[in-house]
């Protein structure tokens, strides 16, 4: 009779292992592989779309650099209008300030007077003028000071003078406006 040996043999068993440590050690290659593989795809496609986001960022950069010069006219046509609205503004307050003192003199100014010349700079109003005699101007200087509108009326010059054969006295005014 013959016996067969059912029972694996030290040696096979060797080869039985080793072969399925390398079949696992291939499976752990090729999957390693395919993980790199992956992993390398994502990150070409990643790059892909950062350089596409960089194309994106330098097409807007370069459109924003074509709109600084329109930018910069706007900003200085804007100052440009402000400033002129100042203007406006102070020609404004220049026009009713000039026809309050016009009416404030108009309204103080005795009879026996007569207003030749005004000067205003800044805060400063001159009055050059004639009268009849110190009284009138001294009635003149005292009717301003008792309005709102001047303030520190100063009597500059006064001297006599000949018009039209009559001696009149001619008067020179300074004064702040209030």
């Amino acid at each position: 009779m013959i016996k067969i040996n059912l029972l694996i043999t030290k040696k096979e068993k060797k080869k039985a292992v080793v072969k399925k440590e390398l079949v696992i050690f291939l499976l752990c290659v090729v999957i390693l592989l395919l993980l790199l593989a992956a992993h390398n795809w994502k990150l070409g496609k990643e790059r892909e779309d950062l350089l596409a986001q960089i194309a994106q960022t330098k097409k807007e950069v370069a459109y924003y650099k074509s709109l600084a010069p329109e930018l910069e006219k706007a900003k200085e046509f804007q100052k440009t209008l402000e400033n002129k609205l100042k203007i406006i503004e102070s020609l404004r307050k220049g026009k009713e300030t000039s026809v309050r003192i016009l009416d404030g003199i108009s309204v103080e100014k005795p009879e026996k007077l007569q207003v030749e010349s005004m000067n205003k700079t800044g805060g400063k109003l001159e009055i050059q003028g004639v009268a009849m005699d110190d009284e009138t101007i001294a009635q003149f200087i005292l009717n301003l000071r008792n309005s709102k509108l001047f303030k520190s009326i100063e009597l500059i010059v006064s001297e006599q003078v000949e018009m039209s054969r009559l001696k009149l006295k001619k008067f020179i005014l300074s004064c702040d406006i209030a």
